[in-house]
């Protein structure tokens, strides 16, 4: 095993604890919040739910697949990840991508043949990224381990719901582009003079 897929591993199984994993974590977030989110939302969602503990809005940010209509994210830390945890207390979720904000319910997919499928058009998508899961996971990536070993996938389905949901992530630091364009443009006439 190389030293990528090593660190590799390591990420994909233990849950972010440490403020710096924390951290790396939350830039996607930050980015969308600077309004990159229509350019970011054709591979990525921000999912909105309510904190179990705290019933606050709680914001992660995950590569999503779409099939039937329906969209799909893999949960890289399965159970231990704290926005699956809210979403097994309350389903109820604001999802995000580049067509805006919908309401949806979450549940996790346990059919044979919707799995299968799911992960077929994840294959296509983006096959490092499913490789890099199924290999934290200790999984052979092919039909017959991934059905063996199902109780350890997760991904998660988003349907549409009229049920009400948290408000979703707003573009509140937008403002900050004029601010770091004036600065880059002071930065550079000071090296030009």
């Amino acid at each position: 095993m190389s030293a990528f897929d090593s660190f590799g591993k390591e990420l994909m199984h233990s849950y972010p604890r440490e403020d710096w994993r924390k951290a790396l974590f939350k830039i996607p977030l930050v980015l969308w919040r600077m309004g990159l989110g229509p350019m970011m939302g054709h591979i990525f969602t921000v999912i909105t739910t309510k904190g179990r503990k705290t019933g606050l809005a709680r914001r992660t940010v995950a590569e999503y697949f779409t099939m039937d209509g329906k969209i799909y994210v893999a949960c890289a830390f399965g159970p231990q990840a704290d926005w699956y945890k809210n979403i097994a207390e309350d389903p109820y979720v604001t999802v995000q991508t580049w067509q805006g904000a919908e309401q949806m319910a979450a549940s996790r997919v346990t059919d044979d043949e919707e799995l299968l499928a799911i992960v077929d058009v994840m294959a296509e998508r983006n096959p490092v990224m499913l490789d890099w899961y199924f290999k934290s996971l200790d999984i052979i990536p092919g039909p017959g381990d991934i059905l063996a070993n199902k109780e350890r996938v997760y991904i998660i389905r988003f349907e549409p719901t009229m049920e009400p949901t948290l408000f979703p992530l707003e573009a509140d630091l937008a403002w900050l582009w004029p601010v770091i364009i004036f600065f880059m443009l002071k930065h550079r006439r000071q090296h030009r003079d």
